[in-house]
């Protein structure tokens, strides 16, 4: 069976990911100052963070229209859709109109969108899962209900340095935004079943609230040792490191993955967040 899998650039990989699993990544639009960027290999993700720290006004994003996907989906292969949350994003509702337009002129192809209900790491995480059901020669629709499974399983949290971009997006009102600077607080945040955003803890000080960090993950979650976890850091390498080591010290999880944000993800973690999913 040839399948090809396909996912929005949420889906943060790192070179050996990139090489193993040949994803065709569909970018996102990224605005930053009224500078419009495709989040793609050729974003300078590093020199777009700076640029986001020092405008004042909101980074924006557009989801990729569906003929992007529809380029994607091109070719014999099976296909196999990751997208960011369709409560976060209009990603997935292009993937699938996408999929509608391409299948009524291709006619008989295979083409399945899952809905992560997650970003960034978990879209890593659940593209990972389908080339491994791949590998064993799973069939489509085994695919489909074995993957589908794992999302309903997975669970996806993040810590953040900076409130910056919470404050900008409206997403925290200002004052509360100012005060939550002021003394120090970190939020430790999650996706809820349906791929919301929620906040799991408020913490005094970013040490306190990393090993906080370390602790939630051994709280949430159950046979640590069956599972493959996932970190994505924003611009942060030396502290995915040591976030790593805190997990390696604490769990046993059957393999540890640590991969850089690309334009999408950082421009909502911002710089120095963490991400995991497992």
């Amino acid at each position: 069976m040839s399948v090809k899998i396909v996912a929005d650039s949420s889906c943060d990989l790192n070179e050996d990911l990139k090489k193993k699993l040949g994803i065709k990544l569909v970018p996102l639009t990224l605005e930053i100052c009224g500078n419009v960027y495709r989040d793609d290999e050729n974003l300078d993700v590093k020199g777009m963070i700076k640029e986001m720290t020092a405008c004042q006004t909101p980074p924006r994003t557009a989801c990729p229209s569906p003929n992007e996907f529809i380029k994607a989906y091109e070719g014999e292969d099976s296909v196999f859709v990751v997208t960011l949350s369709s409560s976060l994003s209009g990603t997935y509702e292009s993937a699938m109109l996408a999929k509608k337009m391409f299948l009524e002129t291709a006619g008989n192809k295979f083409i399945h969108v899952f809905d992560s209900l997650s970003a960034s790491i978990g879209e890593t995480l659940i593209s990972i899962k389908i080339f491994e059901l791949v590998k064993k020669k799973c069939s489509n629709l085994q695919i489909v209900e074995k993957v589908n499974e794992y999302i309903k399983g997975m669970k996806t949290f993040f810590l953040l340095e900076s409130l910056d971009n919470l404050i900008k997006n409206g997403r925290m009102s200002r004052v509360k935004g100012g005060i939550a600077t002021l003394l120090n607080i970190k939020p430790v945040m999650g996706a809820t079943d349906d791929g919301h955003i929620k906040l799991v803890e408020s913490v005094r000080g970013y040490k306190r609230a990393f090993m906080r960090f370390v602790d939630i993950i051994g709280e949430q979650g159950e046979k640590l040792e069956d599972k493959v976890i996932g970190i994505a850091h924003v611009n942060c390498h030396e502290r995915a490191e040591e976030f790593k080591n805190e997990l390696m010290k604490k769990y046993k999880f059957k393999d540890i993955i640590v991969v850089e944000t690309a334009g999408l993800t950082s421009v909502y973690a911002n710089q120095g967040g963490l991400i995991v999913a497992f």
